[in-house]
C-alpha cells in the first residue's frame, strides 16, 4: 500500500522500468476524464459505505476515505488541485491524493473494485446528468419555436417540395413540424436514460469480486435501478454510449436541417425571413453583405456527430470481450459531441428570437406557381363526380391554359376556367383562395388554422 504515497504508478510493484516518455505523453487521459470527478467522488463513496455496511471496512477507515474525498472534491472545486499526467487518470489521481491527506487507509478505498468498472460507472452517471441538462435545454427551444408559432398561425407561405412551390401552408405549421422533430429527439434521450439505469459498480475487472458486496446498495446510492446483470458485458459494454452518440446524431440533424431551410430562406433569391444584427456577421470586402454564420455553424457541426458514432462504431466493432485500452478514447468523443450539441441547441434558439418571417414575400410567393391546383383537382373529384386521374387532367390543362396566357389560377375568369371544364361554376373561385385551401386541410395533422392552434394548446400543456 505504501507505494500508492509517492510518485511511482499504481502498478509500480509488478511493472519495474519506467514507462517510455511517448506512451505516457499517449496513454494518459488526465485532461479528458478530470471532468468525471464529481462522479468518481460520488461512486467512492456510496462504495466505501457499502464496504463498511458488509463489515468489510471499519468504521474509522470508511469516516476517513470519506473526509479525504469530500476534502478533494473542494480542492477540484476551488482548482487547487493539482491533475498529473503521471498518475494517467481521474482516478488515480483521486487515489494518489486520498493517501496524502489520510495516509495508507487510503488503499482501502479500491477494494472490491477495479478501474474497468469504475469509470464505466462515474460514465454512465456522466451521461445521465447530460442527457438530463440537453433535455431541458430542448424544452426550452420547443417552447420558443411554439410562441414563435402561435404569433404566426395566420401567415401564409408556400409549402415546398422539391425546394418548388407545392401547396399553401401556415408559417406555423411548419414550425410546428420541427416541434415533432425535437420531441421526439426529446422522447430518445429518456429512452436512453432508461436503458443506462444499471449499476456497473461493483463487477471489478471483469468477473466480480470474491468480496461479500452489496450491489443493489450502491445502485439505489448512486441512483440507478438495479445492477447489471453480467460482469464480461459490463465492462465490455458501450451500447449507452452508442445511444447517446446516435440520439445526438439525430438532433443535430434535425438542427442541420432548419438551419439550411433558414440559410435559403435567408437568400436574396427567397427573403422569406429576415435575421437581425445579432446572429448575422459581414464580409472582409464586401460592405453590404449580412451573412448567416450562425446557420452555416449550425449545419457543419452535424458532420463532426456524425463523425463521432462512426468513431465509436469504428473503435467497437473489433474488440472481443472484455477491457481494452481502444475503449479510453470513448470520453473524449462523447465529451465533443455533448459540448457542441448543447451549444447548437442554445444558438438555434438564440437564432430562433432574432429571427422574423417576411409576411409580404411568403404571401407573395404563396401566390405563384398555381399552388393551389391540387385544391381544384379535390374539388372536380367531390363535386362532379370525376376520378381523381381525371380530375388531375383537368386541371392540368387549366394550369396549362394559365400558364401559356402568363396569368395566375386566380386571375383567370368564370368563362375560362369553364372553357376547359363547363362544369365549374363561381365556387371555383373560392376552390383556389390561398385562405380557404388552408382552412380545408382540415384532416387531423393538417395545415388547417384550427388545427394548428389545437396542436399549439397541446404541445403548450404538455410542456408546461
Amino acid at each position: 500500500m505504501t507505494k500508492n504515497k509517492n510518485n511511482e504508478t499504481i502498478w509500480g510493484s509488478r511493472i519495474k522500468n519506467h514507462t517510455s516518455s511517448l506512451f505516457q505523453k499517449v496513454g494518459n487521459s488526465i485532461d479528458t476524464d478530470k471532468r468525471l470527478y464529481k462522479e468518481d467522488i460520488a461512486g467512492s463513496i456510496a462504495h466505501v459505505e457499502m464496504l463498511f455496511k458488509q463489515k468489510i471496512i471499519s468504521f474509522k477507515i470508511k469516516n476517513k476515505i470519506i473526509y479525504g474525498l469530500n476534502k478533494i472534491e473542494k480542492e477540484i472545486k476551488n482548482n487547487r488541485f493539482k491533475f498529473k499526467k503521471t498518475y494517467e487518470d481521474i482516478h488515480m489521481n483521486i487515489e494518489k491524493r486520498l493517501f496524502q491527506i489520510i495516509g495508507d487507509e487510503a488503499g482501502y478505498v479500491h477494494t472490491a473494485r477495479s478501474r474497468n468498472d469504475q469509470v464505466i460507472t462515474d460514465f454512465k452517471i456522466w451521461i445521465k446528468s447530460s442527457t438530463k441538462e440537453i433535455s431541458i435545454t430542448l424544452e426550452k427551444l420547443i417552447k420558443n419555436i411554439l410562441n414563435l408559432a402561435e404569433k404566426n398561425i395566420n401567415t401564409i407561405m408556400p409549402g415546398f417540395t422539391h425546394l418548388k412551390n407545392a401547396q399553401p401552408v401556415s408559417f406555423a405549421h411548419y414550425l410546428m413540424a420541427y416541434v415533432e422533430m425535437f420531441n421526439r429527439d426529446k422522447k430518445r434521450f429518456k429512452n436512453n436514460l432508461d436503458d443506462l439505469n444499471e449499476n456497473p459498480l461493483g463487477v471489478a475487472a471483469l468477473t466480480g469480486t470474491s468480496f461479500d458486496i452489496d450491489r443493489y446498495y450502491t445502485s439505489k446510492k448512486l441512483g440507478f435501478k438495479k445492477p447489471t446483470n453480467n460482469s464480461i458485458d459490463t465492462v465490455s459494454d458501450r451500447d449507452f454510449v452508442l445511444d447517446f452518440l446516435y440520439t445526438s446524431s439525430v438532433c443535430s440533424m434535425h438542427i442541420s436541417r432548419i438551419a439550411e431551410d433558414f440559410i435559403i430562406w435567408n437568400s436574396d433569391g427567397f427573403n422569406l425571413i429576415n435575421l437581425t444584427d445579432k446572429v448575422v456577421t459581414g464580409s472582409s470586402i464586401m460592405p453590404q453583405k449580412k451573412n448567416p454564420d450562425l446557420l452555416e455553424y449550425l449545419r457543419g457541426k452535424t458532420g463532426g456527430a456524425y463523425g463521432n458514432l462512426f468513431s465509436m462504431l469504428t473503435i467497437l466493432k473489433g474488440l472481443p470481450l472484455s477491457y481494452f485500452k481502444d475503449l479510453q478514447d470513448d470520453k473524449e468523443i462523447v465529451f465533443k459531441t455533448n459540448d457542441t450539441l448543447i451549444d447548437s441547441i442554445k444558438i438555434l434558439d438564440e437564432i430562433l428570437k432574432n429571427m422574423s418571417p417576411n409576411k409580404k414575400r411568403m404571401l407573395e410567393l404563396a401566390s405563384s406557381g398555381y399552388i393551389t391546383a391540387t385544391d381544384l383537382a379535390d374539388y372536380l373529384v367531390k363535386n362532379h363526380s370525376m376520378s381523381f386521374r381525371k380530375a388531375y387532367e383537368k386541371t392540368a390543362a387549366i394550369v396549362n391554359f394559365a400558364e401559356k396566357n402568363k396569368k395566375k389560377l386566380n386571375e383567370l375568369t368564370l368563362e375560362e376556367f369553364k372553357k376547359i371544364e363547363p362544369k365549374l361554376d363561381h365556387n371555383v373561385l373560392k376552390v383556389i383562395d390561398l385562405k380557404n385551401s388552408i382552412n380545408s386541410k382540415k384532416s387531423y395533422g393538417g395545415t388547417s388554422f384550427d388545427n394548428i392552434k389545437k396542436m399549439i394548446m397541446k404541445y403548450k400543456k404538455k410542456n408546461d
